[in-house]
């Protein structure tokens, strides 16, 4: 435990900050298995829920919770999905 009033304190934001990007990750791999499901059952929403997807991956990338090239194949893949349905 520190001991110093500054590293008490970023002890405390640090535990904040985690928490925050726990919610991000957490809504981002959500919105992600409800796109894959739209597109497994070729719904009408599933181009909605792709581009939903490919915004809170960018969301997340803009925000360092994961990495751009990480961000750059999952959009790739949401695009792929989404030109299967398409089709």
């Amino acid at each position: 435990m520190p001991n110093i009033k500054s590293a008490k304190k970023r002890v405390k934001v640090i535990a904040t900050k985690t928490m925050q990007n726990k919610a991000v990750k957490s809504n981002l791999k959500t919105v992600l298995k409800k796109a894959d499901a739209a597109c497994a059952e070729k719904a009408e929403n599933s181009e909605a829920a792709i581009r939903l997807a490919m915004k809170k991956v960018d969301q997340a990338a803009a925000k360092n919770i994961i990495h751009k090239n990480a961000a750059a194949r999952k959009k790739s893949q949401l695009a792929k999905k989404l030109n299967s349905v398409k089709a």
